[in-house]
């Protein structure tokens, strides 16, 4: 039986933590014969850090980081895997969604044949607008670890340790977990899981800051963008090209061209759209590729709580 490290990204969850912890301490036992539970606070500015302290003082197999700012939920987790000590790795949420009892299921599905389980929720308990921006995330996910991987991807799951070896040296301030996971291996996989509703308070993630994500992940991650801006070019061309010999045609055929400034304005309007259109995506790849040039770190911890944390 393998060692566990569980890693659990904290933002304003003081009202579901302690309880959370206490399934935790209650389950582990049996799952591992040696383990620890990283809580990375990030910075989510109400009573968290002194509860995960105490945590730490009171049993030496939990540690705790806390980030110097917000810098985002897959930061945190990116912070907690590079500080795990032991075999395995499982990241879980911090709002009691993802029940600890389904863990099992988890390290059952990680044989020798996967390196990456995800937890795919049977029924998901979000609203329609945080559906909605979750399936346009996996929509941007796909195009960097494939459709079939990004359809169930989740913030559950758990993976062999080793994995983060092939991205040691990653510094950005874009983190995708996911994607830096396929960096390493492609054996992934997938079980069905409950998903509890949530126990208290509302959803770090707005549908803006998901949406925010996905063009990140797009554009950090992937040329789907600048393939996208190729088609669109394109097809546009083809679109000229049509306009032309229809002008052509019909001032051969009548003797006369198209009148009336309308149909010029919107031909040069259509075209206009889709260059800058195309310059935008190109903006963004030069933003991504400025701040990577910046050697900005993913994240600057604050202080921690428990014993010396690996290198995190």
């Amino acid at each position: 039986m393998s060692s566990l490290s569980v890693v659990i990204p904290v933002f304003r969850a003081e009202q579901t933590l302690p309880e959370l912890h206490r399934q935790l301490m209650a389950a582990l036992p049996a799952l591992a014969p040696a383990f620890e539970v990283i809580y990375v606070e990030d910075c989510g500015g109400d009573g968290c850090w002194p509860l995960i302290a105490a945590f730490a003082a009171a049993d030496a197999r939990v540690r705790g980081i806390r980030m110097n700012r917000n810098f985002g939920q897959h930061n945190a987790i990116l912070c907690g895997i590079r500080a795990a000590q032991h075999d395995l790795i499982v990241t879980m949420d911090d709002d009691l969604q993802h029940p600890v009892e389904e863990i099992p299921k988890l390290l059952a599905a990680l044989t020798d044949e996967v390196d990456v389980v995800y937890g795919f929720p049977e029924r998901e308990r979000h609203s329609l607008m945080r559906r909605l921006a979750s399936q346009l995330t996996k929509l941007a996910l796909a195009s960097a670890m494939g459709a079939e991987t990004a359809r169930h991807v989740s913030a559950f799951r758990a993976f062999r340790t080793l994995l983060r070896e092939g991205f040691r040296d990653y510094r950005s301030p874009s983190v995708s977990i996911d994607v830096l996971l396929t960096w390493a291996t492609t054996r992934f996989a997938t079980v069905r899981v409950v998903h509890r509703p949530r126990a208290a308070g509302v959803s770090g993630y707005s549908l803006g800051s998901l949406m925010r994500h996905g063009v990140n992940l797009m554009t950090g991650f992937s040329t789907l963008p600048l393939q996208v801006a190729s088609f669109v070019g394109f097809g546009f061309v083809l679109v000229g090209i049509a306009t032309m010999a229809y002008v052509l045609v019909n001032y051969l055929l009548h003797g006369s061209t198209v009148p009336g400034f309308a149909f010029l304005a919107s031909i040069v309007t259509i075209f206009s759209g889709a260059q800058l259109f195309a310059l935008g995506i190109f903006g963004e790849y030069l933003a991504r590729m400025h701040f990577r040039s910046m050697d900005r770190p993913a994240y600057v911890v604050r202080e921690r709580a428990g014993l010396p944390l690996g290198n995190a």
